[in-house]
């Protein structure tokens, strides 16, 4: 069984517009913003088949659901679900948020920083906001997986259950729930193996692209830091399925077409400084994004090369299947107990390429100054990313496998508070700019 499901956060709503809190209050409506991109995310899924749409009963959400199904060809069933709420906050609704900051000083910042132990006293007994809206997120999976094997659906939600979908789905702690970032009528996309419990694959967080917005911007405003995470484009080896490595394999015809599509895709991103993996592939990759940004130097660190695949490298995966068939299926199964046969193991590529990343965004916030924020570009490798990007929603080794990461794909993680808080995850492997919609359609090749 596999079951893709494609989320999409609501339309601007006017009381996004006036910047105040809406909760499970059902008075706001979409605006013509809305609608119009509703209109756009229709455009965008129109190659999809969908199975059946889910959307929350809240106008804003069922506008949304509607407008969007409205425009398919072969519309699927709509069905509003209660478990696709917004989280529940009765004591903020109708405030604006800078109300909110002034009047809940010492609340707000517990629910910025310590989520899942922010509560409000309602009536007489506290109510956990976050805790309750992923218990919520839990039960709707619980639900609707087994409803629909080998089917492609559509989740029309909020910001707030939609995080926790995604956390839900990914196995991430309540504590990360300000870590996600959900843009009015962004798309996100997950791939489950199986039912409930059983794995399952990030394949994109926050798209926008469809909206006409290349990224993500920073929220909040004035963020100090925004590091771009890039994997390098397509091998020859990636597209047949060949273990690479450590092996120096260079970018093919096509690696670097979708290395001149990611230039072109960040070509007005202010750039303060450039990292790469010092292999053929990622430093080709990185120069060609360069070529725009001429004054910018690229630093060369050895700690995000790729996983040292030891013997495995320059097979093809059939041969390593019929050379080590238990210690592949386990490489995909359980990846954290894999020792590469005179090679590397994921827990040593973890602690260099954390170590590495750490030094990165150190180095931006000493770069970083209220009046100029740094921007920072990384390329790398399949298992480097995965493994960063891991990290930074608090996942293990063992959830390697839940990120997906396409050649040339860009991923963008925001520090607003300081280089030793939480990130914002504000996108991951976006690949729309290479041409495929909004799907990865790139190689699934090896790493």
């Amino acid at each position: 069984m596999a079951t893709r499901v494609v989320i999409v956060r609501h339309g601007q709503s006017d009381y996004n517009a006036r910047q105040l809190i809406q909760g499970r209050c059902d008075e706001s409506v979409l605006t013509e913003r809305g609608t119009a991109d509703a209109i756009k995310v229709a455009a965008a899924l129109e190659n999809l088949s969908f199975a059946a749409l889910y959307h929350s009963p809240l106008q804003r959400a069922a506008q949304t659901a509607a407008t969007i199904r409205d425009r398919f060809t072969t519309p699927p069933p709509a069905i509003a679900s209660d478990q696709l709420l917004e989280i529940d906050l009765p004591l903020w609704e109708k405030l604006s948020k800078s109300a909110v900051r002034e009047q809940f000083a010492e609340q707000y910042q517990q629910w910025q920083q310590q989520p899942d132990e922010f509560f409000m006293t309602v009536g007489d007994r506290p109510h956990y906001p976050v805790r309750a809206l992923y218990a919520q997120a839990q039960a709707f999976w619980q639900e609707v997986l087994p409803k629909h094997p080998d089917a492609t659906l559509l989740v029309v939600a909020h910001n707030g259950i939609n995080r926790c979908l995604l956390m839900t789905a990914l196995g991430m702690a309540p504590a990360r729930y300000q870590t996600l970032q959900q843009s009015n009528c962004c798309i996100n996309i997950l791939n489950f193996q199986g039912g409930w419990g059983e794995p399952v694959q990030l394949e994109s967080l926050n798209q926008v692209a469809h909206l006409g917005i290349p990224l993500p911007p920073p929220r909040p405003p004035g963020t100090p830091v925004r590091l771009l995470l890039v994997r390098h484009g397509e091998t020859e080896w990636n597209r047949v399925s060949r273990f690479q490595g450590a092996i120096d394999v260079p970018l093919n015809d096509a690696g670097r077409a979708q290395a001149r599509k990611a230039a072109d895709y960040l070509r007005d991103v202010p750039l303060n400084f450039a990292a790469s993996s010092p292999l053929l592939r990622p430093k080709e990759t990185a120069e060609i994004i360069l070529a725009p940004h001429p004054d910018l130097k690229l630093r060369l660190d050895a700690r995000f090369c790729e996983i040292s695949h030891g013997s495995w490298e320059g097979k093809f995966e059939r041969e390593i299947a019929t050379e080590y068939p238990e210690l592949l299926q386990r490489w995909k199964s359980s990846p954290d107990t894999v020792q590469m046969p005179d090679g590397e193991n994921l827990r040593q590529v973890w602690e260099r390429a954390i170590a590495a990343w750490q030094d990165l965004v150190q180095a931006a916030f000493a770069a970083s100054t209220p009046a100029s924020p740094t921007v920072g570009l990384l390329v790398a490798h399949d298992a480097i990313n995965k493994v960063i990007l891991c990290h930074l929603l608090g996942l293990a080794p063992k959830d390697f496998w839940a990120m997906k990461q396409g050649n040339g794909a860009v991923s963008v993680i925001d520090y607003p508070y300081g280089p030793d808080r939480l990130p914002i995850l504000q996108a991951i492997n976006l690949t729309s700019h290479l041409g495929a919609g909004v799907l990865d359609r790139t190689a699934a090749g090896a790493l």
